[in-house]
């Protein structure tokens, strides 16, 4: 994170004001009153998206108090609301966020007033995603939100002709359709339970696949909700739909789903058989971020099967059996340098999910004891088998001490 040098830069002003012939006006407060709720929430949407936070929080705060100046709600405070509600997201401080988000609703109950002042369907989204009843919760708030989401579209197609306009429509459309899939992961999981849980999800599957049939994540949704049913090869027809539509788009395309739904991609690829699928997808989001503990995890998880495949190929075909055996080797110890670089990150980045840490050192344990031990295996990052075993045994002995 930037940080700022408040000594310097003080140094440098008091220099010139010192050297000047004139009286000098106060900077700070030429600075406030060119200062509008609009300039501080752009500076604040830019650096939130420069990874700076706690700088975007200040500037929104400022401009929440210009926007609403006295502790009356306004209207005018809702761009300001939401986007701290968001800066609080990126803190980890979900309590705050669904209080802000929850004042804008207070506000903008319907979400009847334009999404560039601030209304519209994002704040209900997001209230879906971090409510923390979840369940029946979360389902309601998806619907609020693809209710103005289809008022929206609708009202856009009507006036369409523009190209703009068009491009505005599909974007909703879009938006419309992770709504409607987000609300079948609830039904998937939370209320998995409930007698027509199926049936919600096919008609909310089918509503999505309806309203953006060129985008991935319906397909991918989709093929959840087949392989829940046990209806593989529906899965792996619509995991391969979702991935033609953007498997030769640059990176930067807005037509890419994000970092975090393509790593749902990788677990489902995996889960449908479609393992040299997921690598490809693995690999690109390496490529794009190589600091991802769970893209790095699931690369070894996934070599680590296909040289299980190659092993039953070698059973079934053994005229080949020298070649497979080689290929499976090599899969192995490509799958330990991905499981490594993993737990490297996982302490580097102070990660936190037992599950994870424990299946990738039993599977580098099992490795290791096939391989042998690698020429990495130095532990010249403090990163060792030892220290991981260490490490596990305290945690144990501090939950048994908890009584947990």
């Amino acid at each position: 994170m930037a940080k700022t040098k408040p000594s310097k830069k003080s140094s440098k002003r008091n220099k010139s004001v010192l050297n000047s012939t004139t009286i000098p006006r106060s900077s700070s407060a030429s600075k406030k009153t060119s200062e509008t709720p609009t300039t501080l929430l752009f500076k604040a949407t830019t650096l939130l998206h420069t990874s700076q936070p706690d700088e975007a929080l200040a500037l929104a705060q400022r401009a929440l108090a210009l926007s609403q100046p006295s502790s009356n709600p306004t209207q005018s405070a809702l761009p300001a609301l939401n986007l701290i509600a968001e800066i609080y997201v990126e803190l980890g401080d979900i309590d705050a966020a669904r209080e802000y988000f929850s004042k804008a609703v207070d506000l903008d109950p319907e979400g009847n007033i334009p999404e560039v002042s601030g209304g519209g369907a994002e704040k209900f989204l997001w209230l879906a995603q971090l409510c923390e009843d979840g369940g029946a919760k979360s389902v309601q708030w998806f619907e609020r939100g693809a209710t103005v989401l289809r008022k929206e579209i609708g009202a856009l197609e009507e006036r369409a002709a523009a190209p703009d306009l068009q491009l505005l429509a599909q974007e909703k459309r879009r938006k419309l359709a992770n709504a409607l899939c987000g609300a079948v992961e609830v039904y998937m999981t939370d209320l998995s339970w409930e007698e027509d849980a199926e049936a919600r999800c096919e008609l909310l599957v089918t509503e999505a696949l309806l309203v953006a049939p060129n985008t991935p994540e319906p397909f991918q949704t989709l093929a959840s909700v087949r392989i829940s049913q046990m209806k593989l090869q529906d899965a792996q027809t619509a995991l391969s739909r979702s991935i033609e539509l953007w498997k030769d788009l640059p990176p930067e395309d807005p037509g890419v789903p994000d970092f975090p739904t393509r790593i749902s991609l990788s677990r489902l690829l995996m889960e449908a058989e479609m393992e040299e699928d997921a690598l490809e997808v693995l690999e690109r989001l390496v490529g794009e971020d190589d600091s991802s503990v769970e893209a790095w995890y699931l690369g070894g998880w996934c070599l680590f099967l296909l040289s299980g495949k190659r092993k039953e190929e070698s059973v079934a075909e053994p005229q080949a059996d020298g070649d497979k055996d080689n290929d499976r080797r090599a899969l192995r110890a490509s799958s330990r340098e991905w499981l490594q670089n993993s737990l490297k990150l996982y302490q580097l980045l102070y990660y936190e999910d037992d599950r994870l840490r424990d299946h990738a050192l039993e599977l580098v344990h099992g490795l290791d004891a096939e391989l042998g031990m690698s020429a990495g295996d130095d532990d010249e990052d403090g990163s060792g088998d030892e220290d991981w075993e260490d490490e596990v045994e305290d945690e144990e002995s501090d939950e048994e001490m908890n009584g947990t």
